[in-house]
C-alpha cells in the first residue's frame, strides 16, 4: 500500500468517558499498531477546540496532561519514530491556516453542521468559535496531508467539509499549485474501511439512550467517565434505562437501551458483535445483561486507572514537547506553500 498519514485527537477540556475510549482511543491504538514502515501517525491534543464552549480554565493544563496519560495507559506508544503526540496550541500554523481557510469557506455550509445546530440549541451566547470549529479542524487535517482520521461517527460532516474546502482551494489555485495545494482526506466510506467498521461507533447515554453519551452534557447518570470509581460505574450500568418489551434484541430503533448494553458487552469483552448478539438474542432477563456489562466495565476501569496513576506529569510534558518540535517543522512547510500560492510570500 502507498504511504499513509493518519491524524486523530480528542478535545481535552474534560475527562474522557467510555464512549471516547471505544469510539476514538481504541481506533487510535489500532491505527498505530497497523502502521507501515513509511506511514506517519499524528496524534494531537486539540486544546484550541476546547474553547468553543465554556470550560474550567483553572485546571485546563492539568486536564490535558491527565488525558494524555490515558492515551499512554491505553497503549499508545509515543516512542515510535513515525508517531507524533503534540498539542495544537503549541503549533501556531494550525491557527494561521484556519484563518486562511475561513476566507475560502461559506456561512451556509458552516450553518449546516449538525454539531453546531445541536450545541447552539443547548447553550446561550454561542461563540463564533463554535460556528467556525470545522474550519480549524480542516486546518488540523490539511496541514499534515492526513488521509485517514480515525474519529467517531459524529465527526463525519467535519471530515467531509475539510474535503470540500481542500477541493475548492485546489481548483482555485490549480495554476499556482498544479500538483494540488492540499492532499485530500479520504471520503467517509474509506475512513470506515480503514477503521475496520461498517458504521461509526456511538455509545448512547445510559439514562437516555436516544442520545449519545457526551462529556459536554450534564448527564451524570448516563455517562461513565474514565475517572469514575469502578463501583459507581457498575451502579450506573445496573440503573441503565431499557424498555418494557421484555426480550433482548439488537434493535437501535425499538430497543436503543438494550442495544446500547449489547454494544458495551462486546466492546469491553472478547466476543465479536455477532457472537454477543447470537448469545443474548431472545433472552428475557435484562438484569443478567446489565450485570455482565457492569462486571466488564468495572474490571476495565480498575486496570485502566491503575496504569494511569503511575505516569508522571514530567514524562507527559517531555513526550509532548518532542512531538511539537517535529510537528512545527512539518506544518510550517505546508503553511509556507499556502502562503506563497496566496501571494503572502515570494
Amino acid at each position: 500500500m502507498s504511504q499513509k498519514t493518519i491524524l486523530t485527537g480528542l478535545q481535552a477540556n474534560s475527562t474522557f468517558h467510555i464512549g471516547n475510549y471505544v469510539g476514538a482511543i481504541l481506533p487510535m491504538i489500532n491505527a498505530q499498531k497497523n502502521l507501515g514502515a513509511d506511514d506517519m501517525f499524528l496524534m494531537f491534543v486539540p486544546d484550541l477546540h476546547s474553547f468553543t464552549l465554556p470550560i474550567n480554565h483553572a485546571n485546563f493544563y492539568q486536564q490535558i496532561l491527565d488525558n494524555v496519560k490515558i492515551y499512554l495507559a491505553a497503549g499508545i506508544n509515543p516512542g515510535l519514530s513515525n508517531t507524533l503526540l503534540y498539542r495544537q496550541s503549541f503549533v501556531p500554523a494550525h491557527s494561521e491556516l484556519a484563518w486562511i481557510l475561513s476566507c475560502f469557506s461559506y456561512m451556509g455550509e458552516m450553518g449546516r453542521m449538525t454539531q453546531y445546530k445541536d450545541k447552539s440549541e443547548k447553550h446561550d451566547n454561542i461563540s463564533v468559535g463554535l460556528f467556525t470549529y470545522p474550519i480549524l479542524m480542516a486546518a488540523d487535517i490539511l496541514l499534515y496531508g492526513a488521509q485517514y482520521i480515525p474519529l467517531g461517527d459524529d465527526q463525519k460532516q467535519h471530515i467531509e467539509i475539510a474535503r470540500d474546502i481542500a477541493i475548492r482551494m485546489n481548483n482555485k489555485f490549480e495554476l499556482q499549485a498544479p500538483n494540488g495545494l492540499f492532499t485530500l482526506p479520504k471520503p467517509w466510506k474509506e475512513q470506515l474501511d480503514f477503521m475496520g467498521v461498517s458504521e461509526g461507533i456511538r455509545i448512547r447515554s445510559l439514562s437516555n439512550p436516544e442520545k449519545k453519551m457526551s462529556k459536554s452534557t450534564i448527564d451524570p447518570k448516563g455517562t461513565i467517565l474514565l475517572s469514575d470509581t469502578p463501583q459507581d460505574a457498575a451502579k450506573k450500568i445496573m440503573s441503565a434505562q431499557t424498555d418494557t418489551i421484555g426480550e433482548i434484541h439488537w434493535d437501535w430503533e425499538n430497543q436503543p437501551g438494550v442495544t446500547n448494553l449489547l454494544q458495551l458487552y462486546y466492546l469491553f469483552g472478547i466476543e465479536t458483535r455477532e457472537e454477543a448478539i447470537n448469545y443474548w438474542t431472545g433472552k428475557t432477563r435484562y438484569g443478567d445483561l446489565k450485570k455482565e456489562v457492569a462486571d466488564k466495565i468495572e474490571t476495565f476501569l480498575i486496570d485502566m486507572q491503575a496504569k494511569t496513576r503511575v505516569i508522571q506529569d514530567k514524562e507527559v510534558e517531555t513526550i509532548l514537547i518532542n512531538g511539537e518540535l517535529q510537528a512545527n517543522l512539518i506544518s510550517k512547510k505546508t503553511l509556507n506553500r499556502v502562503q506563497k500560492v496566496l501571494g503572502l510570500r515570494r
